[in-house]
Formats: structure tokens, sequence, C-alpha cells
């Protein structure tokens, strides 16, 4: 029982921190978690995830994207630019 391994539950706020949070550093600096591309976020898979939050929210960006479910993301996409759009915007 002593080699259980712990499962975390996915917390749905991290998806709306994938659209805001961006790259603290290195060639993609500034973007948008949601929007690294697939070849990076695996290259951190291989070589290992930053600690921390940012770590958590690479590796939950990786595990959509190799499973293609990037899809998940358009609602809360589109949400968002409907928000920025204001009031009758589209």
């Amino acid at each position: 029982m002593g080699t259980e391994k712990r499962i975390e539950r996915m917390n749905p706020e991290h998806l709306v921190l994938l659209l805001e949070r961006e790259m603290p550093f290195g060639k993609y600096k500034g973007r948008v978690i949601a929007d690294l591309p697939g070849y990076y976020l695996a290259w951190f898979a291989r070589k290992g995830f930053p600690p921390g939050q940012l770590g958590q929210l690479l590796a939950l960006m990786h595990e959509l994207d190799h499973n293609d479910l990037g899809g998940l993301l358009e609602p809360l996409r589109r949400a968002r630019r409907q928000a920025a759009a204001g009031p009758g915007g589209v």
C-alpha cells in the first residue's frame, strides 16, 4: 500500500490559467501557455517540467495537446473574446 500513486484532481481553474498565464522565459517568453507549440511542450515532458504551478500548467497543456484535446479550451477562448469585446461586441 505504500507505493500507491497519488492522483491529482483536475482543477477547472487551471484551464482558464492556460489562457491567461504567459511563458516567463525561453524561446516563447510572453506567449500564452495554451498557444505554445506541441514540440516545445513535448521537450519539457522529456526533460522535466519546471517546479510549481508553471510546471503543472505546462504538463496539463502537454496532455491536452498530446491527446488532441485542445478543443476543450475553445469555449473559454470564445468567452474571453466576447468579454474583451464588451457589451454588444461579437
